[in-house]
């Protein structure tokens, strides 16, 4: 009994041997391998130059839309395109996917039915997920702002480096990258829509002349003015702002490019700091004071 088990077992080993050989060494085998490894190079290959195609044509398509008679937000074309190009990187790269799974003949119905079931159980699951990706809509649909524009969110104040449907990235001025999700965004204040004003104010003592101070404040500006490119229009010398206990504080504005005050700030203080010096105008400082005391002689 245990020879004719002996016997039965390496027959049966012997033929699955037999039959593994005549499949691998099959030449039908190899050559439908061969086409679906082909197949799957050209699909990759051709899902790169569809997005490296439509990269080109969005580029083309917003200079020429920046060269035209009517002229766009460059903000906001800058942001869409952006938007635009992600969009179109992951359509394309799903339907890869898709298509490559095909090849190994996976049938696409369930697995879409199984991808739109658990699209639906990720709505209902992640709500935050679904509150990012609304309110980046409607920041990229209302311009609420956009790549390039000085922003503040809460505490951070920054640069918008990127716009996502999920998140925002802010890079601050000494470095930092805030990554923001879009549904914590609650109230958002944008430094890049409207000219700002830079506001200078400058002390002068009691016993300067105001009138000639003022005059000396007015020449610096407007030669300031004509040699600066960051400035909207000529800079006002309000006149007196406040009279202090030591000191006369005169006040001076001037209209800016988005964001440019503080830069203008300081170098208006700069020039008006040389102009004073130049024209022997004194900057008020601490004095001391003493107090002399008087004895009444004694009768």
């Amino acid at each position: 009994m245990d020879e004719m088990l002996k016997e039965s077992g390496l027959s049966t080993w012997g033929q699955f041997q037999e039959k593994l050989i005549n499949y691998v060494s099959n030449p039908e085998l190899w050559t439908g391998l061969l086409f679906t490894v082909i197949k799957i190079i050209l699909i990759f290959i051709a899902a790169r130059v569809i997005i490296k195609v439509a990269e080109k044509a969005l580029q083309h398509m917003m200079m020429a839309r920046d060269k035209g008679p009517i002229k766009f937000d460059a903000r906001r074309s800058k942001t869409v395109g952006k938007l635009v190009g992600n969009i179109i990187t992951y359509v394309v790269n799903f339907i890869m996917i898709l298509m490559i799974l095909s090849q190994f003949q996976v049938n696409l119905g369930p697995v879409l039915a199984g991808a739109g079931v658990v699209g639906l159980a990720i709505g209902f699951g992640a709500q935050s997920l679904v509150k990012d990706v609304i309110t980046g809509f409607f920041i990229i649909f209302e311009d609420q702002f956009a790549v390039g524009d000085v922003i503040q969110v809460g505490n951070y104040k920054g640069t918008v480096e990127e716009i996502g449907l999920r998140v925002t990235r802010v890079k601050s001025w000494t470095g930092e990258v805030h990554i923001i999700p879009n549904g914590t965004i609650v109230q958002v204040t944008n430094f890049s829509v409207n000219n700002s004003l830079a506001v200078i104010d400058v002390s002068v003592s009691y016993e300067t002349d105001i009138d000639y101070a003022m005059k000396i404040l007015e020449d610096t500006v407007k030669t300031f003015y004509d040699t600066n490119v960051d400035m909207v229009k000529e800079p006002e010398v309000l006149g007196i702002q406040m009279m202090g206990a030591t000191e006369i504080t005169l006040r001076v504005t001037a209209e800016c490019k988005p964001n440019q005050q503080a830069g203008i700030a300081r170098k208006l203080n700069a020039e008006i700091k040389k102009a004073f010096e130049a024209n022997g105008i004194q900057i008020p400082y601490p004095r001391m004071i003493t107090y002399h005391r008087t004895e009444k002689a004694e009768s």
